[in-house]
């Protein structure tokens, strides 16, 4: 057996790297952790947890509620509240941002007997919510066991192949749960961690409802049960009196509001109808950032870099986009630090991995061959798509969603201009959310699209999905033996520095080839009152973890 270490209480002191040893060094047995603990607020006492009230914050409506059978952040984000997940990355004020530390949750702990066999220890005495069918019956293995065998049989989970290493998973007994590999994979805890499509779910809800897509149908074991839906209003819940973690949730219920309107959240937030910023991840746009300051001076607020990259996607299979100089003419022609300063404020030009996971995310500057590929060069890229035997240009479509704010609209329009200025003359083609999301999201589009890619929490996870062939989520159709060598042998490298040199490795190595041209990672500023306490924002879909967590002091 691996050996085994105790997972305790996170110091305050530790650092990036050991935090980032603690949650991915593999062959951990992980111990229950005191998770209702307060904890110290960025050098402030958070004090004691008070319990009651109403977090008002801004949400979203989901698609439907079935994370098996879409990808789309809107469903998993409203899940989080009512579901559990096996294990989860750690929430407090402690963990700094783009610090993603793998923890227990329905699991109390786990070991790795060999590099094809995980075994987990459920808690015992976990409660589904007391709705029926389920009227508060313990959760057991079986439980678990269906949740993935659905997961990896539903042929409509695009996700599926997230768990494509996993044989099998058996009950072993009532609280006990193995999977079986068919090959190593060492990023197996972090990917359960994950809250894209890992909620647990129970048999009879399925059995009850045929699919999980009604409101009705989102019982779980989490923090707070689903009271009311709204759509495209709000969804409301209230707190699980029988959560199992002790003494949480500490406030009495949540109000997630649909508040698309990017001007009408920040009036709400201006006068104290939220609780929390209004933008994504509970932030504030920077362009509204130095008057909210001026105005607001005593709300919190906190800078971090985010994990999700922007860029151009492109049908690598296809012409022009199969020649690695066009790839690398498009490249120089974005105006990266224009797109910054342009739309964004703040923010990081970006490798293939986003540069808020600093421990595994290279600077620009550190790759290599690659790095000159990132400069602003409209005569080399002129020059390069010539020799491609473009000298007059090309037409073709860019598609980008108006469903994710004015940043992005306003960030395609500069791509836009920045690829006529070199003789790339492309159809602007905008389109609502939910279209976007069920076609171009899945890769039926023709050219280009300019969009955030999914973020990294790891790296295995967003870089296997977008470079393995045939992969659902290989919006870029991209093939490249040598890519799917490197992404195959982390996957199966225990040794934490040596999987870090073979991602760096693959960063440089992409650089290079440019199967997407990736831009830029954005500045995010989180905000959020000073009476909501134990707080910490994160890149996760786990809100209903962050909420169970804090306390409301007014």
């Amino acid at each position: 057996m691996h050996t085994q270490r105790a997972y305790s209480h996170l110091a305050e002191g530790l650092s990036r790297r050991e935090l980032l040893q603690m949650g991915l060094t593999a062959g951990l047995t992980v111990s229950v952790l005191p998770l209702s603990r307060p904890a110290p607020l960025w050098g402030a006492e958070a004090g004691q947890p008070r319990r009651g009230g109403i977090l008002r914050v801004r949400g979203y409506d989901p698609v439907h509620f079935d994370h098996h059978l879409t990808n789309n952040a809107r469903t998993n984000t409203t899940l989080s509240f009512v579901h559990s997940t096996l294990l989860r990355y750690k929430v407090g004020p402690e963990i700094a941002p783009g610090a993603y530390i793998v923890e227990p949750h329905l699991a109390e702990r786990w070991e790795e007997p060999d590099d094809l066999t995980y075994v987990f220890h459920l808690r015992r005495g976990v409660k589904w919510h007391n709705k029926p069918p389920l009227n508060g019956r313990e959760l057991v293995a079986d439980d678990v066991k269906f949740t993935f065998d659905r997961f990896l049989s539903e042929k409509a989970n695009v996700l599926r192949e997230t768990l494509e290493p996993v044989e099998r998973v058996e009950a072993v007994d009532r609280y006990t749960v193995k999977f079986i590999l068919k090959e190593p994979f060492v990023w197996l805890p972090n990917r359960l961690a994950d809250t894209s499509g890992m909620w647990i779910i129970a048999p009879e809800i399925v059995e009850k409802f045929g699919d999980l897509k009604k409101p009705e149908s989102a019982i779980g074991t989490g923090p707070f049960l689903l009271e009311r839906y709204e759509p495209n209003v709000k969804t409301v819940f209230k707190r699980n009196p029988e959560y199992f973690l002790p003494g949480q949730p500490y406030v009495d219920g949540v109000e997630w509001l649909v508040l698309d309107d990017e001007s009408t959240g920040l009036a709400m937030y201006r006068t104290g109808q939220i609780d929390c910023g209004p933008a994504p991840w509970w932030s504030v746009r920077q362009a509204d950032l130095e008057s909210l300051k001026k105005s607001h001076p005593r709300l919190m607020y906190r800078d971090f870099q985010s994990i999700v990259t922007s860029g151009i996607t492109m049908r690598t299979d296809q012409p022009p986009f199969n020649d690695v100089r066009v790839r690398r003419a498009i490249s120089h022609a974005i105006d990266r630090q224009g797109i910054i300063e342009g739309v964004y404020l703040r923010g990081e030009p970006t490798p293939a991995i986003g540069r808020g996971l600093a421990e595994w995310s290279l600077p620009v500057d550190q790759l290599g061959a690659g790095a000159k590929y990132y400069q602003h060069d409209p005569k080399e890229a002129r020059r390069l798509l010539a020799e491609a035997g473009y000298a007059k240009g090309f037409k073709t479509q860019l598609t980008a969603t108006s469903g994710l704010g004015r940043d992005l609209v306003d960030a395609v329009q500069l791509v836009q201009n920045y690829l006529k200025a070199v003789g790339i003359e492309v159809e602007l083609k905008l389109q609502e959310y939910g279209a976007y999301m069920a076609t171009t999201a899945q890769g039926k589009y023709e050219g280009m699209v300019y969009a955030p890619t999914t973020g990294a929490r790891e790296p295995d996870g967003p870089l296997y999905s977008r470079y393995i062939p045939d992969h659902l989520l290989n919006r870029g159709y991209v093939n490249d033996p040598k890519i799917t060598a490197m992404l195959k042998e982390q996957r199966r490298t225990r040794d934490l520095e040596a999987r870090k040199k073979i991602i760096d490795e693959f960063q440089r190595y992409e650089a290079e080839q440019q199967h997407y041209v990736y831009a830029n990672s954005i500045t995010i500023t989180a905000t959020w009152q000073p009476y909501v306490k134990n707080y910490a924002p994160s890149q996760t879909f786990d809100y209903g973890s962050r909420v169970a967590a804090l306390w409301l002091d007014r």
